[in-house]
């Protein structure tokens, strides 16, 4: 490959990755998704990439099994389920200190089997509507809601996009992935709710009580049977050790066969710009990979010691709060092959690239989505206010996760 070659390869990888940072192109209306579809195609213009070889660097199984698992939480959030487990939830609850463990915990619960940015699409708006009703202060119960579906999403391969593709790239069992990294979600979680009691202690330290009373919502129960059911039948599945992608789609595609629900329901609950950046992103990170990943590179990266478990999971926290954790791990993966360890390592950069999240309000997509929500209602949820508990709290964990791995 020529230096023109290389140099439009290397052009091409920095203004994408920086488009995913700031989130758009100023002046014009191009987003995430657009840039990396741009990307991809330049890399192929440029011809750093010939037809067929952009071809072969999609990773069908990430795609599929994402595809599949925004049809089943699809058909969650259309039967009413999320409803109906805010509704048991204030029915139970009766202190704010038990609110907010409940969000937690059903919230990192959720993300640990659902991909956890559409549990906080869904949860965020629920929980508003219950803390605005009973007069409380919503702030501490949106931190929740983000922070827990961060950790919670970490314990599974299906519980982030970043996980789809460690467990697709590294072909670690469901079962392996979830027995390795679910401890440090559930600590995670009890760090969470101890680190939002304290912050707020005006709001949670206090004897005061409040009615949970509410009426019941509306639900297709059916449908909510039906999807529990293929849930639980996908989740049996996947620790039997069949491919996640496979389990995945056949549970989506079994979900749209029915006489309930319009598919077009179904389908515009799909984030299908997420899935075209998934795609054009792999696209983008073969043509880097093939322009300048040489051995001259890879000596530079061993000096980084990425074999250690600290360097990476620094380097991969880093690098999540730059571009963003589904970026972060592609950048990372062509890297991974050579380092002593590689399943370890992939272990490591699933742990840091999520737990990463929590830094910012803008270190991922769940974050954003809850600011959002929030912002709909005319409440701030702003850099600092998130930042005063997500980074002692980001900080912690990763500790956590490099001591446990």
């Amino acid at each position: 490959m020529n230096n023109a070659t290389t140099t439009a390869a290397v052009a091409i990888f920095v203004a994408t990755y920086a488009v995913l940072a700031i989130g758009k192109v100023p002046i014009y209306r191009m987003d995430r998704a657009g840039a990396a579809l741009l990307g991809a195609s330049l890399m192929v213009a440029a011809g750093v990439l010939t037809p067929e070889e952009a071809y072969a660097a999609f990773n069908f199984d990430t795609i599929i099994l994402l595809l599949g698992m925004m049809i089943v939480v699809a058909n969650l959030r259309v039967s009413g389920f999320f409803r109906l487990v805010n509704y048991w939830v204030v029915g139970h609850v009766r202190r704010p200190l038990g609110l907010l463990a409940a969000i937690v915990f059903v919230c990192g619960g959720l993300s640990a089997v659902l991909v956890n940015d559409t549990v906080c699409l869904v949860m965020a708006p629920l929980v508003l509507e219950v803390v605005l009703r009973l007069k409380r202060d919503p702030i501490p119960y949106l931190l929740a809601i983000a922070m827990a579906s961060n950790i919670g999403s970490m314990a599974t391969i299906t519980g982030n996009p970043q996980n789809m593709i460690v467990g697709t790239l590294s072909h670690i069992p469901f079962g392996s992935f979830a027995a390795t990294l679910s401890p440090i979600a559930a600590i995670g979680l009890v760090l969470a709710l101890g680190f939002l009691a304290l912050v707020y202690r005006g709001e949670f330290f206090t004897a005061e009580q409040f009615n949970g009373e509410t009426k019941l919502p509306r639900y297709h129960g059916p449908l909510v049977v039906k999807t529990v059911l293929v849930v639980a039948a996908m989740i049996a599945l996947f620790f039997l050790g069949q491919p996640v992608a496979k389990v995945a789609i056949i549970g989506g595609a079994f979900l749209l066969f029915t006489r309930r629900v319009n598919p077009g329901k179904i389908y515009r609950e799909v984030d299908w710009p997420l899935l075209v950046m998934f795609a054009s992103l792999f696209v983008v990170i073969a043509g880097f990979e093939k322009a300048v990943f040489t051995p001259q590179t890879a000596a530079s990266i061993g000096r980084l010691h990425l074999d250690s478990t600290l360097a990476l999971t620094g380097v991969t926290a880093i690098l999540s709060n730059l571009v963003s954790n589904v970026p972060a791990v592609l950048v990372l993966k062509p890297f991974v092959p050579n380092l002593a360890d590689p399943q370890r390592a992939w272990f490591v950069i699933a742990m840091a690239s999520t737990l990463a999240g929590n830094f910012t309000v803008v270190g991922s997509v769940a974050n954003l989505i809850v600011a959002s929500r929030a912002a709909n209602r005319g409440i701030a949820l702003s850099f600092w206010t998130y930042f005063k508990v997500g980074a002692p709290l980001t900080l912690v964990t990763l500790a956590l996760g490099v001591l446990w791995l």
